[in-house]
């Protein structure tokens, strides 16, 4: 039942959210916006999954398999936004990946790893130079870079290092029965964990040239740049002023907040906390509340209806999974037989 818990809290928070700037002020707000550019907004997302989706597919070796790669990361992040610190998305990735691209699911695990090796290192290198040259956010800034490098560092010795990696993963198998996630997946979790983690690294460090990861660092770097323009988007269609700087660093904060409360997908934190760095950085909080509730829509929400689509089409048993688990990942008990 734990995990229903974390659903209703990000739904208060929403709630809340909605009632603290107003409903007719938010749809005063929706009125005057301009929906081509919530439209251009949605493309933009749309065309960032796709750099993920290649940048996927040139880690397991299938760059080509454009089709296929889309639909595998768009369930990866469908399943990330309903768990906490988006923990499924990597798991979810590797399954639907070894039953989509017919890849092993220790090279899917890698895969996903890799990237979000890739993401949160950029994340907390621009949370670094933020807390140098934005005074206002300085002291958030640096918790989010330390936060982010640290879990950079694990997924290091996780994903690149044998030993260290089964001696990190102990430590924190405790941690995880915190979270809301059922015994028997913490139990399973352990042993595919373990019985992987050899196959896992050793296909990291094969894919692990000069090359590959310059290539892979360019993409995470033009996935997270289009991310930003998205809200820069939605900021231009409800008429609203803010510099690009600004923007990045805002959406960065938020998706640092939006692990750390280990809400599914940062559902509801994330809203409160662009409404706050907005008005913050001098919007008006009824328009602040609306252009993060229209930002997440063309996003998170955009993202889960499409993973629910191709989750139904190409793969109803993760799907099913999905519905069941908040964060259960159950479904690698019949994997690899």
């Amino acid at each position: 039942m734990k995990r229903f818990y974390v659903f209703i809290i990000s739904i208060i928070l929403i709630i809340l959210l909605i009632l603290w700037i107003g409903p007719q002020n938010i749809i005063d707000a929706f009125k005057t916006a301009s929906w081509k550019w919530l439209i251009v907004a949605l493309l933009i997302h749309l065309l960032a999954v796709g750099v993920r989706s290649f940048r996927w597919g040139f880690i397991i070796n299938e760059p080509s398999e454009f089709k296929n790669n889309y639909i595998v990361k768009t369930i990866g992040l469908f399943a990330g936004n309903f768990s906490p610190m988006r923990t499924a998305g990597e798991v979810l990735n590797a399954v639907a990946g070894k039953k989509i691209n017919k890849i092993s699911l220790h090279e899917g695990l890698s895969a996903g790893l890799t990237e979000r090796f890739f993401d949160l290192l950029i994340v907390g290198l621009l949370l670094i130079l933020a807390s140098i040259w934005i005074g206002k956010v300085r002291y958030i800034s640096i918790l989010g870079a330390f936060l982010s490098l640290v879990i950079v560092a694990l997924i290091y010795f996780v994903n690149w290092k044998e030993d260290s990696s089964l001696w990190i993963y102990e430590k924190i198998h405790p941690f995880l029965s915190k979270l809301p996630i059922n015994e028997n997946t913490i139990d399973n979790m352990y042993l595919k964990f373990t019985e992987g983690l050899k196959g896992m690294i050793k296909y990291t460090n094969t894919f692990t040239t000069k090359g590959n990861i310059t290539f892979v660092l360019i993409l995470a770097v033009l996935s997270w740049l289009l991310e930003c323009i998205r809200l820069y988007a939605v900021f231009i269609a409800f008429n609203v002023q803010m510099d690009f700087a600004s923007i990045v660093v805002i959406l960065l904060l938020a998706n640092v907040i939006g692990v750390i409360t280990l809400l599914p997908g940062g559902m509801g934190s994330v809203e409160i906390s662009l409404t706050g760095l907005f008005v913050l950085f001098g919007v008006p909080s009824a328009l602040a509340g609306s252009i993060a509730l229209a930002d997440r829509l063309v996003s998170f929400w955009a993202v889960s209806v499409l993973g629910i689509i191709f989750s139904s089409y190409y793969a109803k048993d993760i799907l099913a999974e999905i519905k069941n688990f908040t964060m259960d990942i159950k479904v690698l008990e019949n994997e690899e037989k």
